[in-house]
């Protein structure tokens, strides 16, 4: 890229007082669009499943342990389809895997309404949990590579922050949905993400580092054993996936901590009260998600997600142990803000770590042996709730981000980087 090219790519405009690039290209502008519609349609399908959980419970006699596992298979299939779809994207292109995967989750968001037992479940949340970790690893590829250096971090992070959307269209579907048709037409509400499938077809280009290196060579996976490469994706696995427990083993139970009677160890919101108090939690999500980008640009990735990490740890117990309705709708949007929003500076971290040749095969990888790990999360956290309560059972979660925190002190900062 010349001198002058590279001005402009980094060239910043104000946005309501934040910066912005000067000039947004089309490619840049579309691949963004369809990576957060992927993400935001991604996380209404899953949400759906922690907003029914207690009606499903009911139908099917489960405990909450089991409850908790049926999340967590969907979280092993997420990484499986994480692997699968990050080897697809290499191979035969980001936008391919992109629609690919919104195809998957989409159709087994909607077969989920079908189901007539606890098995059957298990196997459709199976099938969705294998389009959702493809959906990350190619989304976060394709911009990864479309957009600068300079301005990266913001496009990942409100790619990112389109998973607190997807959440607040999920409350009110079944807001919507649920008092009116029951469980099973909220599942089905979950297939009509798939008709983006057919916009990204015509309008997404592909990315052009793929492009290039797909003329000049195949994918050597050896990369992924160089020194430098697998030392840092290491660290960065184990870092993901101490967040990715943290994070599912927190989030899958909030919905059942707010909603659930005292006695059983939840803080008996009525129905339209949580979903309440979980909206201000999304936009809490969302505002966290944008603003990583912006201060990981600013501040480097490191710095930032340490920041972040450290913050939730605080927060969590102290949610986690709160009575007070109010004060739990208080503490909600910051526990979610530091909570989550680090997540966008991961993407950034894991794309700029790794060369194109390999990027979203590696992203995969790493972003997904986390996601098998932490698929144990909402199990433990279900069993720890059987015993103490859901509330105490959080504080676990507050150790995990400690430990995440000082793994990723251990990688190096990335911002700014050329990728190639």
């Amino acid at each position: 890229m010349s001198t002058e090219s590279a001005d402009t790519v980094s060239a910043t405009r104000k946005v309501f007082g934040l910066p912005w690039p000067a000039k947004v290209s089309t490619a840049e502008r579309n691949t963004l669009v369809a990576s957060a519609l992927g993400w935001m349609l991604d996380s209404l399908d899953v949400t759906l499943y922690a907003l029914v959980i207690a009606h499903l419970m009911n139908d099917f006699g489960m405990t909450k342990a089991t409850a908790g596992a049926l999340n967590s298979v969907t979280l092993v299939a997420a990484a499986i389809g994480g692997l699968m779809f990050g080897v697809i994207a290499d191979k035969v292109g980001r936008t391919r895997a992109l629609m690919a995967s919104i195809l998957v989750y989409s159709l087994a968001s909607g077969a989920s309404g079908f189901s007539r037992s606890i098995f059957e479940l298990a196997c459709f949340r199976f099938i969705l949990g294998l389009g959702m970790g493809g959906e990350w690893t190619t989304g976060a590829a394709l911009v990864a590579e479309t957009w600068p250096p300079a301005h990266r971090g913001k496009a990942l992070g409100l790619v990112q922050s389109s998973w607190a959307i997807g959440e607040i269209l999920a409350v009110g579907v079944t807001a919507i949905v649920l008092p009116r048709w029951g469980w099973r037409a909220v599942f089905f509400a979950g297939v009509l993400p798939g008709a983006i499938v057919f916009w990204i077809l015509r309008y997404v280009p592909e990315s052009p580092l793929w492009e290039k290196t797909k003329k000049s060579a195949s994918q050597p996976l050896s990369l992924l054993f160089r020194k430098d490469v697998r030392k840092n994706g290491l660290i960065a696995t184990a870092m993901n996936a101490l967040t990715l427990f943290g994070y599912w083993g927190l989030f899958t139970w909030i919905p059942a901590y707010l909603s659930l009677p005292v006695s059983q160890g939840g803080r008996g919101l009525g129905q339209m009260q949580t979903a309440g108090w979980l909206v201000t939690m999304s936009i809490g999500r969302f505002f966290g998600f944008v603003l990583f980008g912006f201060l990981g640009d600013w501040m480097g990735r490191r710095r930032s997600y340490v920041g972040f990490l450290l913050m939730a740890a605080l927060l969590v117990p102290i949610y986690g142990l709160t009575k007070n309705a109010t004060w739990l709708l208080i503490l909600g949007p910051l526990v979610a803000f530091f909570g989550s929003g680090y997540f966008s500076g991961y993407a950034a971290i894991a794309s700029e770590l790794f060369p194109t040749e390999i990027r979203a095969t590696a992203m995969g990888i790493s972003y997904n042996i986390g996601r098998v790990l932490s698929a144990f999360a909402p199990f433990v956290i279900g069993m720890l709730a059987a015993r103490f309560g859901l509330g105490p059972a959080f504080l676990l979660q507050s150790v995990v981000f400690l430990l995440a925190a000082m793994l990723a002190l251990a990688l190096p900062e990335t911002k700014g980087k050329q990728l190639e």
